[in-house]
Order: structure tokens, then sequence, then C-alpha cells
């Protein structure tokens, strides 16, 4: 059977019938906040203190966007007659947002969890020299990240925990059989 010419026509203006009598859900924005993801990709943040400038996000880049500044400084020995060791200090943690094309591969290599994902979005500059945000604008996103989700609770308990979890029994049986002995 041959289809009737126009139909297509009438079946494109009654979907746009229907539409156009419907209430709209527009959200005025600045008034009304959006509802966003658990995992929305903001801004990164940086937690500084688990930094260690091994530098491997500047690296991995693709944008070349981060900008990092360290210096060596001399630690003393942890006990007498150590040898003095020298640490990596952080002197300058940058991200130029207006680089960045939020991959998140900073984010992924980076081994010691210092930069995450903070669902902070309203960073908008009249000044494109103005995206470059330092580390204490980077800290201050950083307390914005949400926590992660909770584990799930018929999930199997992990073997890190569980390995820490034997050795702790070991240890409690060991210390509380000589005190058994000495009753």
């Amino acid at each position: 059977m041959a289809p009737i010419p126009g139909s297509g026509l009438a079946k494109g203006l009654a979907v746009t019938l229907r539409t156009m009598t419907r209430k709209t859900v527009t959200e005025q924005y600045p008034e009304a906040q959006p509802e966003l993801p658990p995992r929305t990709r903001g801004v990164i943040g940086l937690f500084e203190e688990n930094c260690t400038v091994c530098m491997l996000c500047a690296r991995e880049c693709p944008d070349w966007c981060i900008y990092i500044d360290s210096h060596k400084e001399t630690v003393p020995p942890a006990a007498p007659g150590g040898r003095e060791r020298s640490r990596n200090v952080l002197d300058r943690f940058a991200i130029d947002f207006s680089l960045c094309m939020y991959c998140g591969i900073c984010i992924e290599v980076c081994p010691f969890d210092a930069l995450f994902w903070s669902p902070e979005f309203e960073y908008a500059e009249t000044d494109i020299r103005d995206l470059t945000h330092e580390r204490d604008k980077l800290r201050e996103w950083m307390w914005t990240v949400p926590a992660p989700p909770a584990l799930d609770p018929a999930a199997e308990e992990p073997k890190e925990i569980a390995a820490a979890r034997k050795t702790a029994e070991k240890l409690a049986a060991a210390q509380a059989e000589p005190q058994e002995g000495e009753s």
C-alpha cells in the first residue's frame, strides 16, 4: 500500500502541535540552581597535602595547561645517625582553564590522589587571562568535592582490608596468649 501524499508532513505538524500545548520546563538559571549529577565535571580541585610534585599530571596533560614549580629541601634524618633526605616542595600549581578540555587525564594519572573533580561550575571571568587559577583557588574548590559513594553492603570486602584485619587479629591473639598464661 502506497503512503498517502503529505502524511509525513501531517505527522510532523502533529508532533509540533503536541509540543506547543505542553507546559515548558525551562529553569531560570540564576534564581534556580540546577540539580547536578553526583560526579559532575566542573573544575579541578587540588588537595595540596597529597601533592608530591611528581609532575605526572603536567606531563600527561594533552593541552599543557598545568603549570607546576617546585624546589628541593633537605629534611633532617628521622633517627640519629641517619642520612638527610631531600624532598620536593610545591611552589606553584596552576591550571589554565581557558586551555583545559576537561578530559580528566590529570586526575586519573595522579598516584597520590591530589586532584579531584569539583562540581563547581560558576567561575566565569571577563578577561581570559583570569582563567588561570593558582593553587589557592584550586584548594578552595577542593572543599566542594562530594564524598565518594558508599560501598555496596553486599559487595565483597576489599582484599587490602581483609589482609589488614587478619594481621590485626593475629597480633591481638598473640598478645592475648601471654596474658592468659600469666594468670
